[in-house]
């Protein structure tokens, strides 16, 4: 006789919006796996149409209350190639700054408060905090730290108001940045104990064979820019993205799933970053993660975490170097000349390779937006792993499971609400 079981879990916890996933069991064998965004579409590429070219900054920074930055940097990189505008120099480096604030406060968020409590047996960051203060209070630091870069560069912590096309509407004086340089000091140290922290983790054995798009840069730890590679053979420049990548629509969810045309399903984020650019991580960066016992590859998706504590010592040393070096613009912004064009971003937002496309006419008003959130990107491999990762798990009571597939869905950090163009978790056993 064929059984039959069903684990729904209704909404996931710590994450950023609202979805489920659902588990389909016949006779103890996991036969589908969906995971099913359910939060209403945004809309936000139909209502970018019409709107001048300088309010894109603006608007696609509310799509997202963690990752506004990288909304903001790949709606700007792409307004200026369709205008042939360069920004470089000391404006550059500030926008650099201005995403690592965001890596910092992101990644710190996803660390501390979301994942952690995962791999040490508590339910939240609160009853975590009861255990341990100091260490989910140096949490909190870090991520205030980069909010406050945020602020500063960005003009607030949440939704940034000072960023536009061609550079900013207002630049930091060195003395306003001091404070921040004293402090990212601290943050050095406070991110070597976190990489410590996360190294001792247990997780659980899950290597895939992943293709990991990213950006690469000739010569840094690519997050502006850079070319969009893979470990398979990917090089292209960012003008190329929907000749090798595309979107389909999917029954169970209010997402487009996102393929690579020639191969299907991908991986973005910072495993994809780390797997693809470890070379160009500082030396005193590599040395920490070997001394965590991690090497230039790594495949296991509950391993993300760790991976992000490496990231956070990078954008933290790098977000004081950049301080270091600053020097105060004659002007906020460079010229830009509206024109007739097609324009191309795409960004390393801390979840993954974030991607913009405008057309726009001669008064550079918007005539058609395209924009992929790497959540979206990663849903296709989100659902694939959770199929061979429940597998083995297809025995467990109903609530064990649950937490479970919670734990694994938390490792690619989803935020739904971008991918909205998860987690109620339904187990149907048969």
């Amino acid at each position: 006789m064929s059984k039959t079981r069903t684990v729904q879990v209704n909404y996931l916890a710590r994450v950023e919006g609202e979805g489920g996933l659902y588990v389909h069991i016949k006779n103890d064998m996991v036969d589908d796996v969906q995971l099913r965004i359910f939060e209403p579409p945004r809309f936000f590429e139909a209502f970018l149409r019409g709107r001048a070219y300088g309010e894109a900054p603006d608007i696609t920074a509310r799509i997202c209350g963690i990752c506004p930055v990288a909304y903001q940097m790949s709606s700007v990189h792409a307004m200026e190639t369709a205008f042939g505008v360069h920004v470089g120099g000391q404006l550059r480096a500030l926008r650099r700054l201005l995403y690592c604030g965001e890596w910092i406060e992101s990644h710190a968020l996803h660390i501390y408060m979301l994942h952690a409590p995962d791999f040490l047996g508590y339910q939240d960051a609160i009853t975590l905090a009861k255990d341990y203060p100091a260490i989910v209070q140096r949490g909190l630091e870090l991520k205030k730290l980069g909010n406050d870069i945020m602020k500063l560069v960005g003009g607030r912590e949440f939704h940034p108001i000072n960023v536009r096309v061609g550079g900013f509407y207002r630049l930091p004086t060195r003395q306003e940045l001091a404070p921040l340089a004293e402090r990212l000091a601290w943050a050095h140290e406070a991110a070597l104990e976190t990489i410590g922290w996360v190294a001792g983790f247990t997780y659980p054995e899950f290597e895939q064979d992943y293709e990991f798009p990213a950006l690469r840069h000739p010569d840094e730890y690519a997050i502006n820019e850079g070319r969009l590679v893979s470990n398979r053979g990917l090089d292209i420049p960012i003008s190329e993205y929907e000749d090798h990548f595309a979107e389909e629509h999917v029954a169970h969810a209010n997402a487009l799933h996102s393929v690579l045309k020639e191969r299907g399903a991908y991986f973005v984020g910072p495993l994809a970053r780390y797997n693809l650019n470890f070379d160009k991580l500082p030396p005193a960066v590599q040395e920490a993660a070997r001394g965590a016992g991690m090497g230039r590859v790594i495949r296991n998706p509950f391993q993300g975490i760790l991976v992000r504590s490496v990231e956070l010592l990078y954008a933290c040393d790098e977000a004081l170097r950049l301080i270091n070096a600053y020097e105060r613009p004659d002007a906020p912004a460079v010229p830009v000349t509206p024109r007739a064009g097609v324009g191309y971003g795409c960004t390393e937002a801390p979840r993954g390779i974030l991607y913009h496309r405008y057309r726009v006419d001669e008064a550079g008003l918007i005539q058609e937006a395209k924009i992929v959130p790497p959540t979206s990107q990663n849903q296709k491999t989100i659902e694939s792993d959770l199929k061979h990762f429940v597998g083995q798990y297809a025995d467990l009571p109903t609530e064990e499971m649950r937490w479970r597939c919670e734990q694994a869905v938390r490792n690619y950090d989803p935020c739904i609400s971008c991918a909205t163009h998860f987690l109620k978790l339904t187990v149907d056993r048969e």
